[in-house]
């Protein structure tokens, strides 16, 4: 046994014995015949850094791997990171442009390599934090999205789509990203609102064609009637106009019913090139939002390139990779002359539209913003602009560049996402897979059922490039090798591989397998390993990493790649508010760690995951749990210094004194209380369950009530039962903290006495049913009862501590007074209160428990009368803040004006001013 120090400090021993851990293989899985138990991580990027939200994912997943591992499974934690092809690109660049060099300045081969070296330099920061959190995963297998085997899987999956017909190419709208100059994911836009203009202009009507213009009020009365040769519209982007396909109108707009078939004039460009374009019917405009008619650009619009495809209108692309308007392809004149042939009928390829350049020479070249200026100014000096007015709008920008998106048509890559969302719909639906919190599943159906295509294609040069090649007739062949390709297209095509590579989504969905050894059908690990058991992620990612990870599963695998599918909220400031570095409301996990240490951190991660809820942010939560661990730890002091050590057997000593029945007893209620919790993935449960047995039964009572009493000078001893059973018991807590505070109870299960195994590797407590006696716990929990009203009682009339009373029973039936005879010492040194036969007269303090009524005499002891003007005054003072509280309450006005933490601040003092005028009547009428 290590005798402990006085103090204790987390970061010595949370050092020591991850490196314990780690070097010993002890997070290996190398059990066997064991059961199989698998998690794989969600792989956090390889430019990442710890931040709250992967403290609480990864904290989860660490109580279930160590909790699998006690349970004498064969656990396996998959670690990896992801090779986060825009974020590392973006920092590469970076690094060069601070040695005045840019990706360009390399051939692509030249590029890759030098990011290959920063991944081998610097792209290890965020799995060294993880050890700092404890998290036990297998680093021995260790894996990466683009290490070799893992990007044969990513190659298999592409070519084996495409030939299923589940993979193609197509031209269609995605986010553009003007600064990293590729495609990106939904996921990567952050929309915010800022402060912009709406611009209403006129289009007139072709050769000067007017129209009777009427609107009504919503009583149908005529509010304007006049005659007009344009149709008004309302935009916030002018620079697009140069591309419109079409106005539409929605077809029950009154307004607009005779003009609809007509052709109108977008009101810029050279007079005598400007296209005309048609006048349609529609359901997506709204007739009472703005004019009612929506110019309908397709190439730059998410809304209006739906309305293009349903009407088959031409989408024509104004701008380049960097968001300028274009310089390629003919002059103007010719273009739009082309344009109006289409408008007209004539038949064009894809390709031809694509090349279109319909953006006026004097535009040409001009960043989007600039054009933007120059449209306004050219449509105004020619008099066709109706009005402009202030207008918040909500605008996307890369959560990475920072720069705004432009929506815009490009060739990419696609895959059929709502073939293969079916099976994993079917997955949810017959609970193969199950969704914790179940109240997800409503959105999860509603997403995968409305699924759109998946746009799988990035315009870098870091990630894994695409297998496909292109000969100069625009055939494509997709296949493993090159040599593959030219096998297809025949000796003497000249071939170009594509210069995209894949989403890093893509390699991502086949993390559950793909770590295991697919596409090699011995692979050892594949097998018993897939499906995995659970899987734990924030609910931000269900749709782009989840629920893509069950239809690649599905498919290449035939079997779901998870059972269980835990989807946690998201940590947030202390107030509500998102964590934002912009509101300086972010908080540092490793900062906590150093300051109070990771267990306390994780067990506050814990103890705040409630199911279906964000969590607050409360550092002082984080000290209070990190007091939790001191507590545990002095009381391991206190065990050893009363000759407790480690017990030698898993089943519960036997017993003959109440107060070991009783704990026992409570040690069994917690360890089922902590099973039934992680069955349930109710990790606030787990977490509060072995809080308030180890804080309160165990630390605040148990050792209290087997403390050895003091004669003089002469100190006590437990006695040898108490002993083994504290040993026990102290035991069964290292056990059931581990998974959440492995540290700690690492390090006290080997100071409480030599062991044959380190903890990480120890059993898993049983709740053998058979010690309980029920007569035993309910003695002492009358005990702790009768203790406790009397210490609240005294407490509330102001009697010192360690003031000595007599107590007079009343109205006790046999069974009290015998427990008041065996545990009389224990009261008289608890309570402070001494069980006499005759009660003295004068007022008392009178407890009544389990019917039977205590006086405790304050004759001499107490100034009755002071102490009742005391009471009164202190209930008049508590129920007249009380009552104010409840009047600002019920204004309806405070209620729904008030800041929200106001309002709950306010309810918070009410009931505490109410509990105190509550607890200080019940002691007035104690006084007699």
């Amino acid at each position: 046994m290590t005798e402990l120090s006085k103090t204790f400090d987390p970061a010595e021993l949370e050092q020591r014995w991850y490196a314990h851990w780690e070097t010993n293989g002890l997070f290996r899985p190398d059990r066997p015949g064991a059961e199989p138990w698998t998690i794989v991580n969600p792989p956090p990027n390889v430019t990442g850094s710890l931040h709250i939200g992967h403290a609480l994912d990864n904290t989860l997943q660490d109580i279930l791997a160590r909790h699998a591992r006690l349970q004498g499974k064969d656990a396996l934690w998959v670690v990896g990171t992801d090779h986060a092809g825009i974020a590392t690109q973006m920092v590469v660049e970076r690094q060069m442009a601070s040695a005045q060099q840019k990706r360009t300045d390399f051939t692509r081969e030249e590029f890759v390599a030098k990011v290959w070296e920063w991944k081998e330099e610097s792209g290890g920061e965020i799995t060294q934090q993880l050890r700092r959190l404890g998290c036990s995963m297998d680093w021995a297998n260790e894996r990466f999205t683009m290490d070799e085997g893992f990007s044969k899987a990513v190659l298999k999956v592409f070519v084996d789509l495409h030939k299923e017909g589940l993979l193609y190419r197509d031209k269609r709208l995605v986010n553009w990203d003007p600064a990293f100059r590729t495609a990106i994911s939904d996921l990567e836009v952050e929309t915010r609102e800022v402060a912009g203009h709406m611009w209403h202009f006129k289009y007139p009507l072709a050769g000067g064609e007017t129209y009777t213009y009427v609107e009504r009020d919503a009583d149908g009365q005529v509010v304007v009637e006049e005659e007009r040769d344009y149709i008004a519209i309302a935009t916030t982007r002018p620079e697009t106009m140069l591309g419109d396909g079409a106005v539409a109108v929605n077809p029950k707009d009154e307004r607009y019913r005779a003009i609809v078939g007509k052709l109108c004039e977008i009101p810029v460009g050279p007079k005598e090139h400007r296209r005309l374009i048609p006048i349609i019917a529609d359901e997506y405009p709204d007739p009472d939002f703005g004019s009612g008619a929506v110019k309908i650009t397709g190439a730059h619009d998410a809304n209006d390139y739906g309305v293009a495809q349903r009407n088959g209108i031409p989408m024509y692309r104004l701008m380049d990779e960097m968001a300028a308007m274009r310089t390629d392809g003919a002059p103007y004149e010719e273009a739009a002359a082309r344009a109006r042939e289409v408008a007209s009928g004539a038949t064009a390829s894809a390709a031809e539209i694509d090349a279109l350049n319909l953006v006026p020479d004097t535009y040409r070249g001009l960043d989007r913003y600039a054009a933007r200026k120059q449209v306004v100014a050219d449509i105004d000096a020619d008099g066709l602009m109706l009005m402009v007015e202030n207008k918040t709008i909500m605008q996307p920008f890369g959560d990475r560049s920072g720069v705004v998106i432009e929506p815009m048509l490009t060739d990419q890559w696609y895959v059929d996402a709502a073939t293969l969302a079916k099976p994993a719909i079917e997955a949810v639906r017959s609970g193969a897979i199950q969704i914790v919190p179940k109240t997800w599943e409503k959105t999860f159906f509603n997403w995968m059922e409305n699924i759109q295509p998946w746009c799988v294609s990035r315009q870098l040069w870091w990630g894994h490039r695409i297998p496909a090649w292109f000969a100069e007739d625009g055939s494509i062949y997709v296949a493993l090798t090159e040599a593959e390709a030219q096998a297809q297209a025949g000796e003497g095509v000249a071939l170009r591989q594509d210069s995209d590579v894949l989403d890093t989504w893509f390699s991502s969905a086949l993390w559950p397998f793909a770590t295991m050894g697919w596409p090699e059908e011995t692979s050892p690990t594949l097998h018993g390993r897939y499906p995995n058991d659970v899987l734990i992620s924030g609910f931000d990612i269900l749709f782009f990493w989840d629920a893509r990870m069950m239809m690649q599963g599905i498919h290449f695998m035939g079997d779901v790649p998870f059972k269980k599918l835990y989807l946690h909220g998201l940590v947030r400031a202390a107030d509500g508010a998102k964590m934002s570095k912009s509101k300086g409301n972010v908080v540092n996990p490793l900062g906590l760690i150093d300051q109070y240490g990771a267990d306390a951190l994780r067990f506050f991660m814990a103890a705040m995951e409630s199911q279906g809820r964000d969590i607050k942010m409360d550092e002082k939560r984080v000290e209070g749990y990190r007091n939790f661990a001191t507590k545990l730890w002095n009381a391991c002091r206190f065990a050893q210094s009363n000759g407790i050590v480690a017990s030698t057997h898993m089943e519960a000593p036997a017993a003959e004194l109440a107060v070991n029945k009783w704990i026992i007893a409570e040690t069994i209620g917690c360890v089922q209380a902590v099973d039934l919790a992680l069955a349930d993935l109710r990790f606030d449960g787990a977490a509060n369950a072995v809080y308030q047995f180890v804080w309160s039964r165990f630390c605040d009572w148990y050792l209290e009530l087997i403390k050895p009493v003091f004669d003089g000078d002469e100190k006590g001893s437990i006695d040898p039962e108490s002993k083994l059973v504290a040993g026990w018991v102290i035991d069964q807590i290292l056990v059931l903290l581990h998974p959440f505070m492995p540290f700690i109870t690492e390090e006290l299960w080997h100071a409480m006495g030599p062991r044959e195994n380190d903890l990480i590797v120890a059993k898993w407590p049983m709740a053998d049913a058979r010690s309980l006696d029920p007569a035993a716990s309910k003695e002492i929990d009358w005990l702790i009862r009768l203790v406790s009203e009397i210490r609240a009682a005294r407490t509330e009339v102001n009697i010192a501590p360690g003031t000595r009373m007599q107590m007079h029973v009343r109205d006790a039936d046999a069974e009290t007074l015998a427990r008041l005879e065996r545990q009389a010492t224990v009261i008289a040194r608890l309570a402070r209160a001494s069980v006499v036969q005759d009660a003295p007269g004068g007022g008392a303090l009178q407890v009544v428990v389990d019917g039977a009524t205590f006086v405790l005499p304050l004759e001499g002891i107490i100034d009755l009368a002071v102490e009742r003007e005391r009471l009164t005054k202190g209930i008049a003072a508590a129920a007249k803040e009380r009552d104010a509280l409840a009047g600002r309450l019920g204004n309806a006005s405070f209620v729904e004006r008030a800041k929200p933490e106001a309002v709950e601040k306010a309810r918070a003092d009410h009931a505490e001013k109410s509990a105190e005028a509550e607890r200080l009547t019940a002691a007035l009428e104690r006084l007699g």
